[in-house]
């Protein structure tokens, strides 16, 4: 598969971590294998997050192609660079069709990357995960790796307004060790349950604000509860 944008991209956005001067923190890349298909399986904290998890998968020298929502790749910026490296484009009223296209992509070795949440937690915890990524890797025959990314909904994350300019921002990239999927509600359980674990950890080593908006509202924070963040999706606000 020809990566002539994607290289480019990675350069931009590293220049583009430099110039803020994001204090990144990196663990566990080495879980990432340098060959072979898997799918990458991250928390959604921010609409950023896309960068800074492949980001975790760049030292074991792979590009993540991540499922996106097919508005993305009709804006007529976005759509040509997401295109340009070789994401795949998630239609809701069309769901198979993507899940061939990542299905295809990890038997012929690539790394594809999921949020199973679906959606941004505003809560800033876990929420309920869907079935794909587990389902992928388990018809694809490939290990899932769970991340957990902290900090960049600092950035730009659903209902606030984009900071992108904010210079010093710690993230936290956590990125557990591979596990083989297992059919049906089971296998779900242990992704979700692995990633919460990983969002722990990077939270409990985390510099913290007392009443901080971007902190979970179990550790003091003024986010919505999990419930109340229920309640506002169902609003769509």
């Amino acid at each position: 598969m020809s990566d002539r944008v994607y290289p480019p991209v990675i350069a931009a956005a590293k220049l583009m971590f430099k110039v803020l001067d994001v204090r990144l923190t990196v663990e566990g890349a080495h879980h990432v294998p340098r060959t072979g298909g898997a799918v990458l399986a991250s928390n959604h904290v921010s609409y950023l997050d896309f960068i800074f998890a492949g980001y975790g998968a760049h030292p074991s020298g792979r590009l993540t192609r991540f499922m996106a929502k097919h508005e993305i790749f009709a804006n007529k910026i976005a759509g040509p660079l997401m295109r340009g490296m070789h994401h795949i484009p998630v239609d809701r009223s069309a769901g198979q069709a993507s899940y061939q296209q990542a299905l295809s992509a990890l038997r012929t070795g690539e790394v594809v990357g999921i949020f199973p949440e679906a959606t941004i937690s505003r809560s800033f915890t876990v929420k309920d995960i869907k079935s794909g990524a587990n389902r992928l890797a388990h018809e694809a025959g490939v290990p899932i790796i769970p991340v957990a990314l902290w900090g960049t909904q600092r950035l730009w994350t659903k209902g606030r307004p984009k900071d992108l300019t904010q210079r010093h921002v710690p993230v936290t990239i956590l990125i557990g060790e591979p596990f083989e999927p297992s059919p049906g509600d089971s296998g779900d359980d242990v992704l979700r349950k692995r990633m919460q674990d990983l969002l722990d950890t990077a939270q409990a080593s985390y510099p913290t604000e007392p009443g901080a908006w971007w902190a979970p509202a179990h550790l003091g924070g003024t986010a919505p509860t999990p419930e109340q963040a229920a309640r506002l999706d169902s609003r769509g606000a």
